[in-house]
């Protein structure tokens, strides 16, 4: 996270713009309550927005001085209190009054949009405001010309009451569409974020937003003269200023968050899990969406608890990133609500707090990607090895063997031409029985590279072919719907044919049963026979050999084999 270049307001500036702010709202309500025309209530409304709106302007604007936020806010309540001198009876704050009427809504407006940041975020959020900024002073001021508002009104220039009835309709209208447009971007951050707000966030947002409903609504009425009109006002003002109150309520919040850092302190001491550790630390910040990355030099990027590779999300994602560091190097990244850095002391106590245990889970992370690496790597040494098998069987298939076998038929061809020579035929003969064997034994050494019946009619027809060949009988059980993925099919193959050559050699068995089914996600393969037993994984490569190739896949195989009891081979493979 990129630490602020701006330094905070002075205290003494500060309170020259709290003592000003009051200033401007006590002698806003005192020319008000001057006027017997006049509700009180209707002024102390207005004074109800100004005087939070300052406060917690001020307040955001020495917690994050790099953003405009807080000088909007501290905008917007100053334009309230202005917007109060309406209800003067003196004609100078009265028609300086009506110039601010409509502004603080729009000021509002920019506050909701502009928020955490304090900047707008798209094109089309500034053109927004731009248009409501126009249509609340230009429209206004146009409107105050024709006499749209009143007798006390300085900037009168000409009696023409039907134009600026007009003006109004537009303005209001227009204004009205903009704060509905504006609720319709709050409605777009919040679904895009994908994830649960912080609750003072959520407070806020839902504020903004009915703020926003309400001063559509109160314009519209004020289109149409409803009889309702002045109580819709009411609400209206007194929603928005739930606004500045929500605010604080958020700050204050965060300010309880520091005092959870005492309680992480005790929970990092029973050293956490990776999992534990990330909720320990979303207590503390009071974030529920936080998120971790490790930075994995090995690798030279950022990884998820389990060891996966991860981005860190970019300014514009709705995710903020904090990086925390340990002798100057990269330890791990938080991953949270923008609205953290809001309170920067906070970030920075937790990831002190958190440091060493974040350097435990990133050695837990860096292991689980080294296995990670390691499982991939023995995934591609295996497919490796079984693509040159296939390879070498391809070339047994098409040279050897038709070698032998042209070489064959040149033999009886050449016995036809020697048919009176009985000793000559006879050696020929045998030569061709020599020939006939090394054909069968090439063929067995080619399906032991790879069966090509596996490739071309699958995993039933390859699994019968060897089971006929089995010295004990097999009772073969294939229930499966369609073909598998091919590499699944070939571990499969050889699970059974190692299995069915290790009783051949060791087992001294009388039947052998061989099941392949699928159940859920998994690919089962089971054989089982009721030889001697005794069957070691630790002696020779067979079994071994086999567990390698199925744990290759992300599967199991177990082996059962007590003395005198038979042996019970299964194998477990994912399937999806």
């Amino acid at each position: 996270m990129v630490a602020d270049a701006r330094e905070p307001p002075s205290v003494s500036v500060l309170q020259a713009i709290a003592v000003a702010g009051l200033v401007t709202a006590g002698g806003s309500f005192a020319l008000g309550m001057a006027n017997e025309d006049v509700s009180g209530i209707q002024v102390l409304l207005l004074e109800w927005i100004s005087i939070p709106y300052v406060a917690a302007g001020l307040v955001a604007w020495w917690r994050r001085p790099d953003s405009r936020l807080g000088a909007l806010m501290i905008a917007g309540g100053f334009a309230t209190a202005v917007s109060a001198l309406a209800f003067a009876s003196y004609s100078l704050p009265h028609t300086v009054g009506l110039v601010f009427d409509i502004l603080p809504a729009v000021i509002f407006l920019h506050v909701y949009l502009a928020f955490p940041e304090g900047r707008l975020r798209s094109q089309f959020e500034r053109i927004l405001v731009a248009i409501a900024y126009v249509a609340a002073i230009s429209l206004q001021i146009l409107k105050m010309a024709l006499d749209g508002v009143g007798p006390h009104n300085l900037v009168k220039l000409s009696e023409r009451p039907g134009a600026a009835h007009t003006v109004e309709t537009v303005q209001l209208l227009s204004i009205s569409a903009i704060c509905l447009a504006g609720i319709g971007v709050l409605a777009t951050r919040r679904r895009q974020a994908g994830r649960p707000l912080r609750r003072p966030v959520a407070l806020l947002i839902n504020s903004f937003a009915l703020g926003l409903l309400m001063i559509a609504v109160l314009f519209v009425s004020g289109t149409l003269d409803v009889s309702q009109f002045l109580v819709i006002q009411r609400a209206t003002l007194l929603v928005i200023g739930i606004s500045p109150i929500a605010f604080l309520v958020g700050l204050l919040d965060a300010r309880l968050a520091r005092s959870a850092v005492g309680d992480l302190f005790v929970e990092l001491r029973a050293d956490p899990s990776p999992v534990g550790l990330r909720d320990a630390l979303a207590r503390a910040l009071r974030d529920p969406s936080l998120t971790l990355a490790y930075w994995l030099p090995e690798f030279e990027t950022w990884a998820d608890i389990d060891g996966r590779p991860v981005q860190l999300p970019g300014s514009q994602s709705g995710r903020a990133t904090t990086l925390i560091e340990r002798d100057g190097a990269h330890v791990a990244a938080l991953l949270h609500d923008p609205g953290l850095e809001d309170e920067p002391e906070l970030l920075a106590a937790v990831g002190a707090a958190a440091g060493i245990a974040l350097e435990n889970g990133r050695l837990q992370a860096e292991q689980k990607a080294n296995l990670e690496e390691l499982k991939g790597s023995r995934a591609r040494v295996i497919e490796a090895g079984q693509k040159e098998r296939q390879r070498l069987e391809r070339n047994l298939h098409d040279g050897a063997q038709q070698r032998l076998v042209a070489l064959s038929l040149e033999l009886s061809m050449l016995k036809r031409h020697l048919a009176d020579d009985a000793q000559a035929s006879q050696q020929l003969e045998r030569a061709r029985g020599e020939i006939t064997a090394s054909l069968e034994e090439l063929r067995a050494v080619a399906r032991g590279l790879h069966p090509a019946v596996l490739s071309g009619h699958g995993l039933e027809v390859a699994l019968q072919s060897i089971a006929a060949h089995s010295p004990a009988p097999v009772q073969l059980s294939v229930t499966l719907e369609g073909r598998l993925p091919e590499q699944i099919e070939v571990a499969a193959y050889y699970v059974v044919s190692e299995s069915l050559a290790n009783i051949a050699k060791h087992a001294q068995a009388g039947t052998v049963r061989v099941e392949v089914s699928r159940a859920a996600e998994l690919v089962v393969v089971e054989v089982v026979d009721d030889g001697v037993g005794g069957a070691d994984t630790e002696l020779g490569s067979g079994l071994r050999g086999l567990a390698d190739r199925v744990e290759a896949h992300g599967g199991r195989l177990r082996v059962w084999s007590p003395p005198g009891g038979g042996t019970r081979v299964r194998a477990e493979m994912p399937c999806e």
